[in-house]
């Protein structure tokens, strides 16, 4: 596989992970979290860490569904940069954690985000998408205040 440019390998892989975002139970995983999820602090992904809480199972299902579909990026299973063309969303939740990572992998795991962060870095279309995520995710803290 060619990292020059991408090839129909990475347009089969890219619409397989378009496939499982639509699928009932991750589509409206992403749904709750995409919409109700918006920690200000620590203590709010604390909170939503717990078993009990409304948002946990969706939460832990759209997690570990970016972390696996970076982790295909950062492992150069498919071209880097046009898949992002078309996966930015999980950067949207990594927005949202990133002021909250270092206490989080200190209290969890220091592996956790480890793929999302990849992206967000190596990539140029993760950098870009990221900058926008989080403009985007301070605004709307503050009109929910």
């Amino acid at each position: 596989m060619s990292f020059e440019k991408p090839d129909h390998h990475d347009a089969k892989l890219a619409l397989r992970v378009y496939e499982m975002r639509r699928e009932a139970v991750l589509r409206d995983s992403r749904a709750a979290i995409n919409q109700r999820f918006w920690p200000r602090s620590y203590d709010d992904v604390k909170t939503v860490l717990k078993g009990d809480h409304p948002l946990n199972a969706a939460y832990r299902q759209v997690s570990t569904y970016w972390e696996m579909v970076y982790g295909m990026v950062k492992y150069r299973l498919v071209h880097p940069e046009y898949f992002m063309e078309s996966n930015g969303e999980g950067l949207l939740l990594f927005a949202r954690i990133e002021p909250h990572l270092e206490a989080l992998r200190r209290d969890t795991s220091p592996l956790v985000y480890q793929n999302a962060e990849w992206v967000a870095r190596e990539t140029e279309r993760g950098r870009r998408q990221l900058e926008l995520f989080r403009v985007r995710v301070q605004k709307a803290l503050e009109d929910r205040s």
